[in-house]
């Protein structure tokens, strides 16, 4: 529409307002505004709602990348006026006809760019414990040997993730700032009790910190296109390295809502990679499966079958079967995330979500027919009720089961779902009604089939989830707590 197009401006006067003034000045206003605006808070009103953690995560990229200190300084009003040109930025949906490919790749920067940023923290970091530490492979592992965490991060597992925490909290009470001289406060005693303050700092040094330079040098690698419209959609390296040096006492966090994202389930996953390469995403992916096992086993009245083994090359079926009186659910978990192709929308999107997807389709629909026809192996399957597939990810793929996304994946007998860890989390403990009633009543439904499971059934009260307790009660503060209560 005609006033649309007159509100779009180009990246090319956004970078250059951004760049109007010192990083210096503008760094710590950005830092702050997302230190008191965290976790959602932006939506507290009309007013705040410019204050998005993605859009500040852009301006600091930008600031940092392209800026320098012989400029002007900044206020608040500049940075709102920065936001509010971020929220006008101009998009292929605008310039293109608005036809359903147009709309399936706003739909994907849009999910990419937003919604990997409104994940739960407490959910993520309470699953990275419950996967790595309390579930257990059905192999051995390749190098997940004990100590794989003290070689690779310097210190435990927990106290890893307990350094995140407390990076974090730290972050969102001063403003985005994290200094290590602070450590010699007297009320961080009962911190250094439980993490030496030598460990503390190295870690922290290691993982969360990095300098302009370097920043610089890998915004620029991590350029997938030269599309000036999908600029702002490319890796930011404050999701690798949320702390900079350089403005002020010790370390600035541009946005404090990327600093848990180093302790959760795919923080870990590409540190780990950069490091043992293939073989820890294959360890990390049979782990995965098995706390995949153990929240299905939180599903009342369900019984869990583990994947079968079948015919003479000892061929397997899906990883899980979940059986209930209103239908059998057919479960095959992929340790994938959506890449660039994805986030961008590249040329490339169909083929990368046909390459991580695909097979799960074809292994849903091969053990559906094996049912069906009644294999011996699979004859205590009923066959007697519906029968549906459920695609489980590590990280969320948000907009899978939209039509123009399923239209480009294997067909199916049965209908399949998509749905991330905290999907299956949190449907698990849905409480009140039959899990397995509402999924037959999803698929029915035209519009709601289309949803993620979160938000097809968010108006169903849930308890809480024992296996994220656990993974959460794991961690250093919690521990020390309960200790300190005795």
């Amino acid at each position: 529409m005609a006033w649309e197009i007159r509100q779009m401006i180009s990246d090319q006067e956004y970078v250059a307002r951004v760049r109007r003034h010192r990083p210096s000045a503008l760094m710590p206003l950005i830092a702050q505004t997302s230190a008191t605006y965290r976790l959602g808070a932006y939506k507290a009103g009309r007013n705040t709602l410019k204050y998005t953690p993605w859009a500040l995560a852009d301006a600091a990229r930008v600031s940092v990348a392209y800026g320098n200190e012989f400029r002007k300084d900044a206020s608040a009003k500049d940075l709102d006026k920065i936001l509010e040109l971020y929220t006008q930025l101009d998009d292929h949906f605008v310039r293109d006809d608005a036809d359903e490919s147009s709309l399936e790749r706003f739909l994907l920067r849009a999910s990419g760019e937003q919604l990997t940023l409104q994940e739960s923290p407490r959910q993520n970091l309470s699953r990275t414990a419950a996967v790595m530490t309390h579930s257990i492979g059905t192999n051995a592992p390749r190098c997940l040997h004990p100590g794989w965490d003290e070689d690779m991060f310097g210190t435990s597992l927990s106290n890893y993730v307990g350094i995140t925490q407390l990076l974090w909290g730290l972050a969102i009470t001063h403003g985005g700032r994290f200094d290590p001289v602070w450590l010699d406060a007297p009320g961080m005693a009962p911190v250094l009790d439980v993490i030496p303050a030598t460990t503390f700092t190295a870690v922290t040094d290691a993982h969360f910190v990095t300098d302009v330079d370097t920043f610089q040098k890998e915004n620029t690698a991590a350029r997938l296109t030269s599309d000036p419209l999908r600029r702002r959609f490319e890796f930011n390296p404050l999701r690798s390295r949320p702390f900079l040096r350089g403005f002020g006492p010790g370390y600035l966090a541009p946005v404090s809502d990327l600093i848990p994202d180093k302790g959760s389930l795919i923080g870990i996953y590409y540190t780990g990679v950069a490091r043992h390469g293939s073989a820890f995403a294959q360890d990390l992916g049979e782990l995965f499966e098995a706390y995949v096992g153990r929240q299905l086993a939180l599903w009342p009245q369900a019984e869990v079958v583990p994947e079968i083994t079948y015919g003479r090359g000892n061929q397997r079926s899906v990883d899980w079967i979940v059986i209930t009186d209103e239908l059998v659910l057919l479960v095959e978990v992929k340790s994938v995330r959506p890449t660039q192709h994805l986030r961008l929308a590249t040329d490339k999107r169909a083929e990368e979500a046909r390459r991580m997807l695909g097979r799960a389709y074809e292994q849903i629909d091969n053990t559906a027919a094996l049912i069906a026809r009644r294999q011996k192996e699979f004859t205590s399957i009923p066959a007697d009720r519906p029968v549906q597939g459920l695609i489980v990810t590590m990280e969320p793929f948000h907009i899978a089961n939209a039509p123009f996304q399923r239209a480009r994946q294997p067909s199916a007998a049965v209908p399949v779902s998509v749905c991330s860890a905290g999907d299956l989390e949190d449907l698990v403990t849905i409480t009140g009604v039959p899990i397995g009633r509402l999924l037959v009543d999803r698929v029915k439904d035209p519009q709601r089939s289309t949803y993620a499971l979160r938000e097809a059934f968010s108006e169903h009260a849930r308890t809480r989830n024992p296996v994220l307790d656990e993974g959460w009660s794991s961690y250093p503060w919690r521990r020390s707590a309960d200790r300190s209560s005795l």
